[in-house]
């Protein structure tokens, strides 16, 4: 037997050849939205998977145990938790600026609370969702196998809205990480259309349409020139407050009402972290701290001792507690298969242009589908010209092959211009049923 040789390499170049596939891996198929249709594969994959399944938003809800094996089973060869995690998200009104999935059940809450077992839960598409996948099946996108190449799925969905600026996205890849805010859906739709009527818009001029972040738990954002910053550079950080309303008692008390939260803070966290400070006298002049909040929003009522100005608490609840919290700016996203830090205007840039290829794929689609079908109206209207023809060469042949054989043999006269003034009649039909 002939002895097998051994490949010696450098353990240095091995582990660096290694780590970097690795790293890449990470970046491009996991951690890093694409900047096209604004999802990471795994969002990709349940919402295709759903979109597959027929869960659409006018249709029951389904178990989503049901959908997460469908998942894994399909498209995504990793844990069935992990999965419905990245699901549970995309269903929760406080991570989400526009739901894409529609859940029923325990989805979790603001306070931090887990989602109920994926075999409790039910969900389908959201009604906005069929605007990612619509037209999918019109050679609009490119296709890949999945996993075990026993199936087919997008590299991205035909998505008709910029989901990455409404929705936002946040992960952490190796070596880098990305933190895009959520938007306003009209106000980013808006500024799409200025950008198409005129591609030269400045910044400035964009950001009176856009003017800043819009997030779901609401939160006042404090300044206009880290915005700036964020939009122009891709890099930056801004500060958000809770809303407080200022109520007066009748016992002659006042009470600040927490009406709403930063982004990403923990409701429950954030009132232990007030009750720690009253506890600890970092915070002194408030008599009570309760939760009202209900189905019809946030509502944390502080009442301030008489004789103390709810200013000076206001302030210091801004300073110790998450009541006002930073969200660092990093629109890191997968653009032309590498990652890159993306200007406001680049977002849009890159939707549109991509916008712009799946409509002309979608065009050349249903032309070659119209050409088709008038290959075959052509060919009815040369058999009722020649019928009887027709009719006599069907009736000779043994058997349908063989008048098929023979038909197309056969060299037929047609008048084109004869056959077009019929299309045309039934395309007026057409238009006026």
């Amino acid at each position: 037997m002939k002895e097998k040789k051994t490949a010696i390499r450098n353990i240095r170049d091995e582990m660096k050849s290694s780590y970097l596939s690795y790293a890449m891996s990470v970046i491009v198929s996991r951690a890093l939205p694409d900047a096209r249709d604004g999802l990471k594969p795994v969002h990709r994959r349940i919402i295709y998977a759903m979109y597959k399944g027929g869960y659409d938003w006018n249709k029951q809800y389904r178990k989503s145990a049901r959908i997460v094996g469908d998942v894994i089973g399909k498209y995504h060869p990793h844990g069935d938790q992990a999965v419905y995690d990245a699901m549970v998200r995309l269903a929760q009104d406080f991570s989400m600026k526009v739901r894409l999935l529609d859940g029923q059940g325990n989805f979790g809450s603001i306070d931090g609370d887990n989602a109920a077992a994926m075999r409790y839960t039910e969900i389908k598409l959201a009604k906005i969702t069929e605007h990612l996948v619509s037209d999918i099946q019109k050679n609009t996108v490119d296709f890949q196998n999945n996993y075990d190449e026993t199936e087919l799925e997008p590299k991205v969905l035909p998505s008709q809205f910029p989901n990455l600026l409404v929705n936002g996205a946040g992960g952490i890849a190796v070596g880098m990480a990305t933190n895009i805010p959520p938007h306003n859906l009209k106000e980013v739709i808006d500024g799409t259309l200025a950008y198409i009527k005129n591609e030269n818009i400045t910044l400035k001029d964009l950001m009176k349409i856009i003017p800043g972040p819009d997030f779901p738990t609401g939160g006042i954002i404090l300044g206009t020139e880290q915005i700036y910053k964020g939009y122009k550079d891709g890099r930056g950080s801004i500060k958000i407050r809770g809303e407080v309303d200022i109520e007066k008692q009748k016992n002659e008390k006042t009470s600040l009402i927490i009406t709403s939260i930063p982004y990403q803070v923990n409701k429950t966290a954030l009132i232990e972290k007030i009750a720690t400070l009253i506890r600890d006298k970092k915070i002194e002049g408030i008599s009570d701290l309760r939760d009202e909040s209900n189905k019809d929003g946030i509502r944390i009522v502080i009442e301030i001792k008489k004789q103390t100005n709810h200013e000076i608490i206001l302030n210091q609840l801004y300073k110790y507690s998450p009541l006002e919290s930073s969200f660092g700016f990093n629109t890191l996203a997968i653009k032309d298969n590498r990652p890159q830090n993306l200007s406001l205007i680049d977002f849009i840039d890159t939707f549109l242009k991509f916008r712009e290829k799946t409509i002309i794929r979608r065009s050349l689609f249903e032309l070659k589908k119209a050409k088709d079908r008038v290959l075959v109206l052509i060919g009815l209207f040369i058999s009722i010209e020649n019928i009887d023809e027709v009719i006599s060469i069907i009736r000779r042949s043994k058997n349908p092959e063989e008048a098929k054989i023979f038909l197309l043999k056969k060299k037929w006269d047609f008048n084109k211009s004869k056959i077009e003034d019929k299309i045309l009649q039934i395309s007026d039909i057409d238009k006026k049923n």
